[in-house]
């Protein structure tokens, strides 16, 4: 398979398949992908590993069940619709389950190389 011929909305569902089983054992983070061309190359997941309260840890709770799984790709999915006229850039995704309920939000970040503006500028 080659990775150019597939759209980005088809990357992006391949790095939620490949995160499955370590968000499946979080509550709360940051998927992060990385793109340029339009390609996914580095990807991952930002998040705490313990977190406490006075100075002790708390309990491992669960992660995101399969049903918010499902919802946080979706979400994912459905925000391409808003990346427009850049090809090289971030998008972070942050979700945290408050009260059962998966609570999420996106962050885009556009990469521009002026060095490409200059020789664009100058033929």
């Amino acid at each position: 398979m080659i990775v150019d011929q597939l759209s980005l909305a088809r990357q992006l569902d391949m790095v939620f398949k490949e995160l499955q089983q370590e968000l499946s054992e979080l509550c709360s983070g940051t998927i992060f992908v990385h793109i340029r061309n339009n390609l996914v190359g580095k990807f991952g997941v930002r998040h705490l590993p313990l977190e406490g309260t006075d100075g002790q840890v708390e309990p491992k709770t669960s992660g995101l069940t399969d049903i918010q799984q499902r919802a946080l790709r979706k979400m994912a999915l459905d925000a391409l619709k808003y990346k427009t006229n850049w090809t090289h850039g971030e998008i972070n995704f942050d979700f945290t389950v408050r009260q059962s309920k998966l609570c999420t939000s996106v962050q885009f970040e556009s990469n521009y190389n002026m060095s490409n503006l200059l020789v664009r500028k100058t033929n």
